[in-house]
């Protein structure tokens, strides 16, 4: 039993910083099949969604900067925070590299590992609120982690097919490989998202 009382708001603000990386993710998916205005109006969207993920961020880590006593350590609130908010920034950035750099046409696994970015933004936000009793939450990390194997097959099957398709055309690859780079990196967000949960959870079990 808890002798001081803990302020769970946390889980609240966190749960809805999660729900921001779903919506990013499926305007992201929804950006890649969109026209060239299609495109121009949903990176717009993105970028909303993006500063909601900020003044999510921002509020969490005032809240750390006005209570004495926190559900889990400090240090790590802090940090969970900043991870997710680096997976809607990467997301953000690869939206508005599609449309900066005028991309007509993205090969398929690109579509591939969206898709993977879609799931895991998911299951991050399912497993934010379980961060309240820290029940159930190992079938996230081995998840999200299995998932980022697979995006780290599908980067490099990418980087390769780019440099079979586009060995003439150096700008353009020059162009999607950096888009391509962007989606890993948010992969790999979510990896770090998911290996903080994992270390939170075996410090409060």
């Amino acid at each position: 039993m808890r002798l001081t009382p803990r302020d769970t708001k946390y889980f609240d603000l966190l749960a809805a910083l999660a729900q921001h990386l779903v919506r990013g993710s499926s305007l992201l998916a929804e950006l890649l099949g969109a026209d060239k205005a299609g495109r121009e109006k949903l990176a717009e969207e993105m970028h909303e969604v993006e500063h909601l993920a900020d003044d999510a961020t921002h509020s969490i880590m005032r809240r750390l900067n006005q209570t004495f006593v926190t559900p889990f350590d400090r240090e790590d609130i802090s940090g969970l925070a900043s991870a997710l908010d680096d997976c809607m920034d990467e997301m953000d950035e690869a939206a508005d590299l599609i449309v900066l750099y005028k991309v007509e046409g993205l090969p398929d696994r690109v579509s591939d590992q969206v898709q993977v970015l879609q799931r895991c933004a998911e299951l991050t936000a399912e497993a934010m609120p379980r961060l309240r009793s820290m029940d159930k939450l190992a079938d996230y990390w081995v998840e999200v982690n299995r998932l980022e194997n697979q995006a780290d097959k599908l980067h490099r099957k990418l980087i390769a097919q780019l440099f079979d398709d586009l060995a003439n055309d150096p700008v353009q690859l020059m162009k999607l490989k950096e888009i391509v780079e962007v989606l890993e990196n948010a992969a790999d967000s979510f990896e770090k998202v998911a290996n903080m949960v994992e270390t939170i959870a075996l410090k409060e079990s």
